[in-house]
């Protein structure tokens, strides 16, 4: 009697699916905050939040792992997260302003799906197109991080800033060294990362609208 093996890959692929659809289903809101939604009171509370945010929140982990995996399919890619990264500091700017942008969930969970299409068709843009994409992108997700620091003092704004401009940075900067030049694995590994990408987005979307 054959025995088949099972795969690794698969297992690990299934898995995250399923922990990406599971985590998705929470409410986007709660998982933005690292201190139970309490306002940072100094500079230190200020970063930790800072690291956290695009951590804790999955559509933004999402996001820029995803521009991470983009990057590589461009020669001296790794320019490009640092568009979407001045973007998400300007989104925050906008939002401390009282300035206001519309449908922010759902615009933030549209470019993870968008994000992740891409991945999955494997199509290439000319590289002003995803970058303003990135910018686009970060204006909005940026905005959403404001939401956690409206009214903080400024010692504790800056490092908000200064911790999830830097946290993201090295989760792009990580994911673009480790997929890059790997060939067809690289490429499975897009299309795989895509479609997870396309399902958490599409979770958060649905979401946002209810929540409307």
């Amino acid at each position: 009697m054959n025995q088949q093996k099972l795969n690794p890959v698969a297992i690990v692929q299934v898995s995250t699916l399923a922990g990406c659809g599971w985590l998705a289903t929470l409410q986007p809101a709660a998982a933005h905050h690292l201190m139970d939604g309490k306002m940072p009171s100094s500079g230190w509370e200020g970063f930790l939040s800072g690291l956290a945010h695009p951590v804790i929140g999955l559509d933004h982990l999402a996001s820029i792992v995803a521009i991470g995996l983009l990057s590589t399919l461009y020669s001296r890619g790794w320019r490009l997260p640092i568009f979407f990264l001045i973007s998400a500091m300007m989104g925050t700017g906008v939002h401390l302003l009282n300035l206001n942008l519309p449908a922010t969930e759902s615009v933030i969970a549209l470019s993870v799906i968008a994000f992740g299409a891409i991945l999955v068709l494997g199509k290439r843009f000319s590289f002003a197109s995803l970058a303003s994409l990135f910018a686009i992108a970060g204006l909005f997700h940026g905005y959403a991080y404001g939401e956690a620091i409206v009214g903080a003092e400024a010692s504790s704004v800056v490092a908000y800033l200064i911790g999830f401009t830097m946290i993201q940075a090295a989760i792009a900067l990580l994911t673009y060294k480790l997929s890059s030049g790997s060939g067809q694995k690289a490429s499975v590994l897009n299309r795989s990362f895509g479609l997870i990408a396309c399902i958490v987005g599409a979770i958060f979307l649905a979401t946002s609208l209810h929540f409307a």
